[in-house]
């Protein structure tokens, strides 16, 4: 796990939800959590823009992961993408105990303790910022 980002996500906890939200005081959605935990750590992510929240493929999603300096691994990611539904992704921050995400129903981003409650579709690992 990276540590550095895994902290960022953390300090995220509580910030309100919101819909393609990329500011912590008016809101983030799980994209923007992950590109706000990124950016602290000093990184410029590749932010997808015009989405919805429901998605077919997740061809999409993997380019600007790439483009973001995020690495496929086999499992036990820094960030996961995993399926709520068959029809929507969600994105989740790997955090000591658990997971940080933009949970819409609560309205704010939340702490995840234990296991992702949905199937997985790609782990992600953050490159050093040497690469």
């Amino acid at each position: 796990m990276n540590e550095d980002l895994a902290k960022a996500a953390l300090t995220l906890v509580g910030a309100p939800f919101r819909l393609h939200g990329r500011d912590v005081s008016t809101g983030l959605d799980c994209i923007g959590v992950v590109a706000e935990a990124m950016r602290l750590t000093g990184r410029a992510p590749d932010v997808p823009e015009g989405y919805s929240l429901r998605a077919v493929s997740l061809a999409r999603w993997i380019g600007h992961a790439r483009r973001s300096g995020l690495v496929e691994a086999d499992r036990d990611g820094d960030v996961v993408l995993c399926m709520t539904s068959p029809i929507q992704p969600h994105l989740l921050v790997t955090a000591p105990g658990g997971f940080v995400h933009a949970h819409a129903s609560l309205g704010r981003v939340t702490f995840l303790p234990g296991a992702i409650p949905w199937p997985v579709a790609r782990h992600w690992r953050l490159l050093s910022k040497e690469c």
